[in-house]
């Protein structure tokens, strides 16, 4: 891949690699092999996604919720449902995987809306975790990283659909 000016790298690929085996493991030993359903929250979370689950030696069932609050670098505070789920998640055990928690409204939002769907259990997955910006009282059950307050791109995370294809988490030095 071509350098990218000013990009430095915050997590870079091996570290994520060795953080979602342990999470894997953190959740396998929670949930003691039973079936999962992991709700991937499209688009940042699905190399996370796919990741957590190639590493989970259980069965999971995979679902999947588009919402949108950021244009550019910035939430607008709205959130928009753009694509729901298309399964029951009625009496299952259901893990939300989050690429960022960072002000907590997409995460407030969601967890009460899937909430009214009467799962078994219901639990936050989030590779990152930057509370600095957090408006809403939300924590995610597992965590990746804690990261300070930057704008971070890579590994699903993006800027106006740029930058997903990293194979880590990087920012923009400021100039």
């Amino acid at each position: 891949m071509e350098e990218i000016k000013n990009l430095k790298v915050l997590i870079s690929e091996e570290k994520l690699n060795e953080r979602i085996n342990e999470l894997a493991q953190e959740i396998y030993n929670d949930y003691k092999g039973q079936e999962i359903t992991f709700i991937c929250i499209l688009k940042g979370s699905i190399f996370f996604t796919v990741e957590l689950s190639k590493r989970m030696p259980c069965d999971i069932n995979f679902e999947f919720i588009r919402v949108s609050s950021y244009h550019g670098e910035n939430s607008t505070g709205i959130i928009e449902m753009k694509v729901d789920l298309q399964g029951d998640i009625k009496g299952k055990d259901v893990i939300i995987i989050e690429d960022i928690v960072d002000t907590g409204r997409t995460l407030s939002y969601l967890k009460e809306y899937l909430k009214s769907k009467e799962p078994k259990s219901l639990k936050i997955c989030s590779l990152l975790d930057k509370k600095e910006r957090r408006v809403c009282k939300i924590d995610a059950d597992y965590v990746g990283f804690n990261i300070p307050d930057k704008f971070v791109i890579g590994y699903g995370l993006d800027v106006d659909e740029k930058y997903r294809n990293l194979p880590y988490i990087g920012y923009f030095e400021n100039v």
